[in-house]
Protein backbone atom coordinates (compact mmCIF):
# COMPACT_ATOMS: atom_id res chain seq x y z
CA UNK A 1 0.00 0.00 0.00
CA UNK A 2 1.43 3.45 -0.82
CA UNK A 3 1.79 6.53 1.83
CA UNK A 4 -1.08 7.98 0.02
CA UNK A 5 -3.86 5.04 0.51
CA UNK A 6 -2.11 4.46 3.71
CA UNK A 7 -2.88 8.05 4.74
CA UNK A 8 -6.67 7.86 3.52
CA UNK A 9 -7.42 4.65 5.48
CA UNK A 10 -5.90 6.30 8.89
CA UNK A 11 -8.14 9.33 8.04
CA UNK A 12 -10.89 7.38 7.67
CA UNK A 13 -10.37 5.17 10.38
CA UNK A 14 -9.93 8.42 12.34
CA UNK A 15 -13.01 9.91 11.40
CA UNK A 16 -15.16 6.55 11.70
CA UNK A 17 -13.59 6.42 15.51
CA UNK A 18 -14.64 9.97 15.90
CA UNK A 19 -18.82 8.79 14.85
CA UNK A 20 -18.45 6.01 17.09
CA UNK A 21 -17.95 8.40 20.21
CA UNK A 22 -20.15 10.57 18.93
CA UNK A 23 -22.64 7.57 19.06
CA UNK A 24 -21.83 6.70 22.80
CA UNK A 25 -21.94 10.46 24.06
CA UNK A 26 -25.59 10.40 22.43
CA UNK A 27 -26.76 7.58 24.62
CA UNK A 28 -24.82 8.74 27.75
CA UNK A 29 -26.73 12.18 27.44
CA UNK A 30 -29.80 10.39 27.16
CA UNK A 31 -29.06 8.34 30.54
CA UNK A 32 -28.38 5.14 28.95
CA UNK A 33 -26.00 3.42 31.66
CA UNK A 34 -26.60 -0.64 30.94
CA UNK A 35 -25.36 -2.06 27.86
CA UNK A 36 -26.34 -5.66 26.47
CA UNK A 37 -24.34 -6.68 23.02
CA UNK A 38 -24.40 -9.15 20.08
CA UNK A 39 -21.11 -8.41 18.27
CA UNK A 40 -22.09 -6.57 15.30
CA UNK A 41 -19.49 -5.31 12.48
CA UNK A 42 -21.24 -1.77 12.07
CA UNK A 43 -21.29 -1.39 16.04
CA UNK A 44 -17.81 -2.29 16.76
CA UNK A 45 -16.46 0.77 17.67
CA UNK A 46 -19.20 1.34 19.77
CA UNK A 47 -18.61 -1.27 21.47
CA UNK A 48 -15.12 -1.24 21.86
CA UNK A 49 -15.60 2.03 23.64
CA UNK A 50 -18.81 0.85 25.86
CA UNK A 51 -16.47 -1.87 26.99
CA UNK A 52 -13.51 0.43 27.90
CA UNK A 53 -16.10 2.81 30.33
CA UNK A 54 -16.35 3.01 33.40
CA UNK A 55 -18.96 4.79 34.30
CA UNK A 56 -21.36 2.37 32.46
CA UNK A 57 -22.36 -1.86 32.60
CA UNK A 58 -22.22 -3.13 29.73
CA UNK A 59 -22.85 -7.34 29.53
CA UNK A 60 -21.92 -8.97 25.96
CA UNK A 61 -24.38 -11.91 25.61
CA UNK A 62 -24.89 -14.65 22.59
CA UNK A 63 -27.97 -14.47 21.64
CA UNK A 64 -30.27 -11.35 21.24
CA UNK A 65 -33.24 -12.09 23.44
CA UNK A 66 -31.02 -13.08 25.87
CA UNK A 67 -30.00 -9.72 25.83
CA UNK A 68 -33.71 -8.70 25.75
CA UNK A 69 -33.95 -10.62 29.02
CA UNK A 70 -30.62 -9.05 30.45
CA UNK A 71 -31.85 -5.41 29.63
CA UNK A 72 -35.51 -5.74 31.26
CA UNK A 73 -33.62 -7.25 34.81
CA UNK A 74 -31.51 -4.06 34.30
CA UNK A 75 -34.25 -1.90 33.96
CA UNK A 76 -36.63 -3.11 36.98
CA UNK A 77 -33.38 -2.80 39.07
CA UNK A 78 -33.74 0.84 38.02
CA UNK A 79 -31.07 0.87 35.07
CA UNK A 80 -32.02 2.46 31.69
CA UNK A 81 -30.69 -0.24 29.60
CA UNK A 82 -29.66 -0.07 25.61
CA UNK A 83 -29.31 -3.35 23.30
CA UNK A 84 -26.96 -3.56 20.57
CA UNK A 85 -27.54 -5.84 17.61
CA UNK A 86 -27.28 -6.12 14.36
CA UNK A 87 -30.72 -6.24 12.47
CA UNK A 88 -30.23 -9.78 11.18
CA UNK A 89 -30.66 -11.09 14.65
CA UNK A 90 -33.95 -9.02 15.08
CA UNK A 91 -35.91 -11.92 14.68
CA UNK A 92 -34.40 -13.90 17.38
CA UNK A 93 -35.59 -11.26 19.73
CA UNK A 94 -38.99 -11.16 18.59
CA UNK A 95 -40.68 -13.37 21.25
CA UNK A 96 -38.52 -11.78 23.74
CA UNK A 97 -39.95 -7.76 23.07
CA UNK A 98 -43.39 -9.25 22.31
CA UNK A 99 -43.89 -11.62 25.83
CA UNK A 100 -41.17 -9.44 27.97
CA UNK A 101 -40.63 -5.96 27.79
CA UNK A 102 -43.89 -5.62 25.38
CA UNK A 103 -46.45 -7.01 27.80
CA UNK A 104 -45.11 -6.07 30.97
CA UNK A 105 -44.35 -1.83 29.54
CA UNK A 106 -40.55 -2.46 30.56
CA UNK A 107 -38.83 0.40 28.04
CA UNK A 108 -35.40 -0.64 26.16
CA UNK A 109 -33.42 1.29 23.46
CA UNK A 110 -32.47 -1.12 20.82
CA UNK A 111 -29.51 0.35 19.03
CA UNK A 112 -29.05 -2.06 15.42
CA UNK A 113 -26.91 -1.89 12.80
CA UNK A 114 -29.04 -2.05 9.70
CA UNK A 115 -28.05 -3.80 6.71
CA UNK A 116 -29.41 -5.06 3.43
CA UNK A 117 -31.12 -2.29 1.90
CA UNK A 118 -31.38 -1.43 -1.39
CA UNK A 119 -28.74 1.21 -2.41
CA UNK A 120 -26.22 0.05 -0.51
CA UNK A 121 -22.96 -2.01 -0.86
CA UNK A 122 -24.66 -5.32 0.50
CA UNK A 123 -24.05 -8.87 1.07
CA UNK A 124 -27.12 -10.90 -0.48
CA UNK A 125 -27.77 -12.68 2.83
CA UNK A 126 -28.33 -9.39 4.68
CA UNK A 127 -31.47 -8.55 2.18
CA UNK A 128 -34.26 -10.54 3.74
CA UNK A 129 -33.76 -9.11 7.29
CA UNK A 130 -32.93 -5.93 5.63
CA UNK A 131 -36.62 -5.53 4.16
CA UNK A 132 -38.09 -7.03 6.98
CA UNK A 133 -37.21 -4.95 9.67
CA UNK A 134 -39.31 -2.22 9.86
CA UNK A 135 -41.67 -4.74 9.56
CA UNK A 136 -40.19 -6.20 12.34
CA UNK A 137 -40.25 -3.63 14.80
CA UNK A 138 -44.04 -2.57 13.38
CA UNK A 139 -45.06 -6.01 15.20
CA UNK A 140 -43.36 -5.53 18.15
CA UNK A 141 -45.14 -1.93 18.60
CA UNK A 142 -41.10 -0.46 18.38
CA UNK A 143 -40.94 3.31 17.73
CA UNK A 144 -38.01 3.44 15.63
CA UNK A 145 -35.92 6.02 13.60
CA UNK A 146 -33.50 5.47 11.05
CA UNK A 147 -30.01 7.44 10.78
CA UNK A 148 -29.14 7.64 7.32
CA UNK A 149 -25.83 10.36 8.02
CA UNK A 150 -23.48 11.22 10.43
CA UNK A 151 -25.42 14.42 11.03
CA UNK A 152 -28.74 12.05 12.36
CA UNK A 153 -26.44 10.99 15.04
CA UNK A 154 -27.37 14.12 17.13
CA UNK A 155 -31.09 13.24 17.44
CA UNK A 156 -30.75 9.85 19.21
CA UNK A 157 -30.02 11.67 22.53
CA UNK A 158 -33.70 13.06 21.92
CA UNK A 159 -35.02 10.10 20.82
CA UNK A 160 -33.97 7.59 23.38
CA UNK A 161 -34.92 10.20 26.24
CA UNK A 162 -38.69 10.06 24.81
CA UNK A 163 -40.85 7.02 26.68
CA UNK A 164 -38.63 5.27 28.66
CA UNK A 165 -41.58 1.95 29.07
CA UNK A 166 -41.75 1.45 25.66
CA UNK A 167 -39.57 -0.34 23.32
CA UNK A 168 -37.75 2.44 20.95
CA UNK A 169 -35.05 1.23 18.23
CA UNK A 170 -31.99 3.27 16.44
CA UNK A 171 -31.54 1.67 13.05
CA UNK A 172 -27.91 2.62 11.88
CA UNK A 173 -27.21 3.09 8.23
CA UNK A 174 -23.67 2.11 7.41
CA UNK A 175 -24.07 5.36 5.22
CA UNK A 176 -23.41 7.53 9.22
CA UNK A 177 -19.51 5.87 8.99
CA UNK A 178 -18.92 6.96 5.02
Amino acid sequence: MNRRAETTEESRSTQQALIDRKIVKALENAGVNFYASVPCGLLDGVLKIISHEKSVTHVPVTREEEGVGVCAGAYLGGATPALLMQNSGLGNSVNALLSLTGLYHIGLLLVIGYRGRRGEEQIEAQMPMGTATTKLLDIVQARYMIIEQERGVETITSFAKKNHDEIRAVLLSPKVWK
